[in-house]
């Protein structure tokens, strides 16, 4: 589970519709990864003393920096745009070590597939994030994870340009590699 710092920038940003499904709908499904390292080679995603970030450090600093920013995207809080860019943001690493729940917490490994796996599993539960989403938003919740690594997502293809990833894919794709170079810091 998320610490009450993370979740407490959901709810301060999130409808409160949003925030509770996170809470009691999509939280409870996810591996209890967020203490795991968010870079396993150790090589990306250090803090300011050299030591790696957790999955949970890693997402807070992301969430923090779109909190800060969203107005460039005319996205207000508490709106179901700003439920969509905060679930996508908290959902895009989650599946890092794997689905299954009892593997992840004992996997050495990241998997690189993340990103499909994460887009996957938003696509085959599409009626349920349309509860406080609408369908068009569900679609781009779909999309932003499945891409969010930019080149380096595993659906993309060789030919891939950061010109075909939406506004809001690219910013959560921007996020995530100042994220990973360390160039990111959060309150």
């Amino acid at each position: 589970m998320l610490t009450d710092k993370t979740n407490g920038l959901l709810e301060a940003n999130m409808t409160s519709e949003g925030f509770s499904f996170w809470k009691n709908v999509i939280e409870p499904k996810i591996p209890d990864i967020w203490n795991r390292l968010s870079s396993s080679t150790k090589k990306y995603h250090k803090k300011l003393n050299g030591e790696v970030q957790t999955i949970e450090e890693h997402t807070y600093e992301m969430l923090y920096a779109f909190s800060k920013t969203m107005k460039m995207f005319r996205i207000k809080p508490k709106t179901q745009e700003a439920d969509m860019m905060f679930l996508a943001i908290t959902l895009h690493d989650t599946l890092k070590y794997g689905t299954n729940p009892v593997q992840a917490l004992k996997k050495e490994h990241t998997m690189r597939e993340h990103d499909r796996m994460i887009g996957d599993t938003v696509k085959a539960n599409k009626k349920r994030f349309m509860e406080v989403l609408t369908e068009s938003q569900v679609d781009h919740l779909e999309d932003i994870t499945r891409t969010h690594a930019g080149i380096w997502s595993t659906d993309v293809g060789k030919n891939f340009m950061l010109d075909a990833m939406s506004p809001e894919a690219l910013y959560v794709h921007t996020l995530d590699m100042l994220s990973t170079q360390g160039l990111l810091r959060s309150e």
